[in-house]
């Protein structure tokens, strides 16, 4: 299937454009060797060096440049590499994005010239390290579209940051008879800390069911809203459908009811752009590790309201103002849910991925993300026994499938041998496939540096194994 090109603009940041053609883009040529040491990719800035302290003055590049597939791949070294003597083909974005050498370099900067710990420290490091540390919190917040700084907890990602609300507002909030509604389509981290809490508070979990192509079911979400219902928790993508749900819509429908509304942002901040403020989420959370960050990252926002009104966690660290033996009291939020020394070069590598995706046009990494992911649909049906799973009209590249005669892991395993790296499993959401009879399935993630030239690589290898 030969490749066209996508006509330039933008789509909706939820919705795939239908029948979208794909793009016209070329793959790394086999053994290509990765950019030089110290050299910037096109319209890039040129890179920090182990030498120097990371820059912390803009947080977000201010003037998006052009977007183009080949200019991205200049940025990522392990997108060089071979695996069994292919080149690499990496498709899965879902479980874990690559990192861009800008993100490389200022962890290595950071740690070669910056490593201190922050706030209360009196010397010039301290200082530093605190000025990226919050730099890295302001360019959250900015990203988001948050009102302020403040309003952005720092946690290992987006399973600590349910785990926080879960464990600080649900305990306050939740009691006997009350409802948190969750869809079928979530994955396991915005299902099992709900309910730990529902057993501790004797509230209950009410699973919101899903229509037959995997979009959540809207007539019986707002059937099962009621003046019990305290929370809605909801991913803004799915991890194995690629559902994206209406969750503005959502939102304010639940608020008509005096419920609180958690977003799980995992899946959906790398792929188009998000507003907090417009969707009027109560709560979101996205991993910096599934956005070209480091692993152990991730960020909490909560409107300003309700994290005043959220008790510890934890404790220890920062997170208090003064402790003696008859009392201690706790410092302002954010530092308040921020027990412990944090992920200081998280942070700072978080920052970094932040400023080199914002400086592209995110409405043409949308665009370019749905044509491709509508060229892979169509290149995919063309394999005999293959089954994509889920076919909601507003979703990101995400194509879970199964091969008739093929365990997921064979077909995982034979993938990898042509260099092809995809996910097979449960994909910790094991209602989102039990709602198709199933109990694992392989899964193909696109991100803004995949090609179709990657795509028709996968489909000759899984043409090739359904003819084995």
């Amino acid at each position: 299937m030969a490749p066209v090109t996508a006509a330039p603009g933008t789509v909706s940041s939820a919705t795939a454009a239908p029948g979208a053609a794909a793009p016209a883009v070329g793959t790394v040529a086999p053994g290509a060797a990765p950019p030089a040491a110290g050299t910037a990719a096109p319209g890039m800035g040129a890179p920090s060096t182990a030498a120097a302290v990371p820059n912390t003055a803009t947080p977000v590049a201010a003037a998006p440049g052009a977007f183009s597939p080949e200019l991205v791949r200049q940025d990522f070294p392990i997108l060089h590499r071979t695996v069994n003597g292919h080149p690499l083909v990496w498709l899965d974005n879902g479980a874990t994005t690559q990192k861009p050498r800008q993100v490389i370099e200022a962890l290595a900067a950071f740690y070669s010239a910056a490593n201190s710990n922050i706030h209360r420290g009196a010397h010039t490091m301290a200082r530093e390290a605190t000025e990226m540390y919050e730099a890295g919190r302001a360019a959250v917040a900015q990203f988001l579209g948050a009102p302020a700084p403040e309003n952005i907890v720092f946690v290992r990602g987006t399973t600590e940051a349910i785990n926080l609300v879960a464990q600080s507002w649900g305990r306050a909030n939740l009691g006997p008879g009350d409802d948190i509604l969750v869809p079928v389509l979530e994955h396991h981290s915005n299902i099992v800390p709900w309910q730990l809490i529902a057993k501790e508070t004797r509230a209950r979990v009410v699973p919101v069911p899903l229509t037959a192509d995997g979009a959540i079911d809207q007539d019986a979400y707002a059937d099962l809203l009621s003046s019990r219902t305290q929370l809605v928790a909801i991913s803004h993508a799915s991890n194995v459908l690629g559902t994206v749900p209406p969750v503005r819509e959502m939102t304010a429908l639940a608020h008509r009811y005096g419920a609180k509304v958690l977003v799980d942002g995992a899946q959906a901040v790398a792929h188009f752009p998000v507003d907090v403020e417009e969707l009027d989420a109560d709560f979101y959370a996205f991993s910096g590790h599934k956005l070209f960050g480091p692993t152990g990252i991730g960020a909490l926002y909560g409107k300003p309201e309700l994290l005043e009104r959220m008790a510890p966690w934890q404790g220890g660290g920062n997170m208090i103002e003064s402790v003696d033996f008859a009392r201690t009291t706790f410092a302002p939020v954010p530092h308040r849910l921020e027990a412990g020394t944090g992920h200081i070069s998280g942070v700072v590598g978080l920052l970094a991925a932040l400023n080199w995706l914002m400086s592209f046009d995110r409405g043409a990494v949308t665009a370019y993300e749905q044509a491709l992911m509508a060229y892979a649909q169509q290149a995919m049906a063309t394999v005999p026994g293959l089954d994509l799973v889920g076919s909601a009209p507003d979703r990101i590249a995400v194509l879970t499938f199964t091969l008739a005669g093929q365990d997921p892991a064979t077909i995982a395993d034979w993938l990898d041998r042509d260099g092809i790296a995809i996910r097979a499993g449960h994909h910790c959401a094991q209602p989102a496939l039990a709602h198709y009879g199933l109990e694992t399935a392989a899964r193909a993630s696109l991100a803004l540096y995949n090609t179709s030239g990657e795509v028709d690589q996968l489909v000759a290898s899984l043409r090739r194994l359904a003819e084995s």
